[in-house]
């Protein structure tokens, strides 16, 4: 049944998505409240595809506190890319900035408000990125970064970026780690996504202020509590 539902998600996510994406177009002129809204029903649309065309559940162990954190999460698949937006509360999500340059789905994740990384742009690209990380705390909303920089394979824990240690430095946040496994059900490519249940682990709050080393090695641990 593996194909056959995942087919199925495709026909009904990517159309659905188009959708979203007009409608926040029709009400963009009217603030930033009803396009967050908007975006908020897309996250929830792809939750219910999840759950009951996927037949994939969630176990969590621990819960996302509200307010302004920097919640580092592993990334395996893009469901915890499209889910972060439905378990964070009005997160800004830190992504490459091809993302936000793709048409009218780019326009829409800028309104909504992300951090466009440009992965080669160096210095200049983590100026920016820590000026608008400032933007979304000073909003009172929490800042979700992906500190291994891309989705890595089920079991693979490559050293995080260099971009993580400087925006946790910039913004003086305590970082909520989330484990999870997804890449084990959701493979990275074309590759059918198996029906399951994806583990979530929300590690223990990590404090501000420690030395770059220290809160990488804490970070790297928790993300990666669920690897084999």
């Amino acid at each position: 049944m593996a194909w056959p539902r995942s087919i199925l998600f495709a026909l009904l996510f990517y159309p659905g998505t188009l959708v979203y994406v007009l409608t926040v177009m029709a009400v963009s002129p009217f603030g930033s409240v009803p396009v967050r809204k908007v975006v908020h029903g897309w996250s929830r649309y792809h939750y219910w595809l999840v759950r009951y065309v996927l037949a994939i559940d969630f176990e969590w162990e621990g819960e996302i506190p509200r307010g302004p954190y920097l919640i580092a999460v592993k990334h395996q698949a893009m469901v915890e890319a499209v889910d972060t937006l439905r378990f964070a509360r009005t997160p800004v999500v830190v992504m490459k900035r091809e993302l936000t340059t793709m048409p009218l789905f780019g326009w829409v994740t800028r309104c909504y408000g992300v951090i466009g990384v440009d992965r080669n742009a160096g210095a200049s690209a983590l100026r920016e990125m820590m000026a608008r990380g400032k933007s979304a705390i000073a909003d009172g909303r929490p800042v979700i970064i992906f500190p291994e920089g891309t989705r890595v394979p089920y079991g693979e824990a490559p050293p995080l970026r260099a971009g993580f240690a400087g925006l946790y430095r910039a913004l003086g946040l305590p970082v909520v780690p989330v484990a999870l496994d997804s890449g084990q059900i959701w493979p990275k490519g074309f590759a059918p996504k198996r029906s399951g249940t994806i583990r979530v682990k929300v590690g223990d709050i990590i404090p501000p202020g420690l030395k770059r080393g220290d809160v990488e090695a804490r970070v790297h641990a928790a993300i990666n509590a669920l690897n084999p």
